[in-house]
């Protein structure tokens, strides 16, 4: 799996292949959107709205947009939060995780999430957060399976969903050529 960030720049464009893509993948999430309520719609969501949440995503210079493809296929997306508002909370965060329903019980989940904490660790972080909305029980299974561990309970910021709220430390990788301790 390769990740392909998106730039980072305000009024970001998207190339409209691209952009085709991401919309399929989104719309093939249809029961998350139906929760999240992210689009008003999500038995239509439209390239332009996609092209709308992405512009509005890159225009903060502490977001980072992850497109990920397999064998040239983009599988997956993920954004992370380099900073959170909180100035108390000093974790990077993963605001979402998506990969195409059609591919959905294949690894790629595990693998984009494995590469988006290599690049945390690799920024330096020590740990990372998350927030899994109520009524999500297979997003909560797949992180803490993964070895996250929840905080507690709030609202998310954007919309007041309540949801909970999960992290994981980054523990180091071994050098490469071997074992930790090696």
């Amino acid at each position: 799996m390769i990740l392909h960030p998106l730039p980072r720049v305000p009024g970001l464009t998207v190339p409209a292949p691209l952009l085709a893509e991401l919309t399929s993948l989104h719309a093939s999430n249809r029961d998350y959107h139906f929760l999240s309520g992210d689009f008003p719609a999500p038995d239509g969501i439209r390239p332009e709205q996609v092209a709308d949440a992405l512009a509005e995503e890159t225009a903060n210079p502490d977001v980072e947009v992850l497109p990920a493809r397999s064998d040239g296929k983009l599988v997956g997306v993920a954004i992370t939060l380099a900073r959170h508002p909180d100035p108390a909370d000093p974790d990077p965060w993963i605001g979402l995780l998506m990969v195409d329903a059609g591919v959905q019980g294949q690894g790629h989940g595990r693998r984009l999430a494995s590469l988006v904490e290599d690049r945390l660790r690799a920024a330096g972080h020590t740990a990372v957060r998350l927030a899994v909305l109520d009524g999500n029980p297979g997003g909560l299974a797949f992180w803490t399976a993964l070895g996250y561990s929840a905080l507690g309970r709030r609202k998310d910021l954007q919309r007041g969903r309540p949801c909970t709220v999960l992290r994981k430390v980054l523990a180091k990788r071994p050098a490469s050529g071997g074992p930790a301790g090696a």
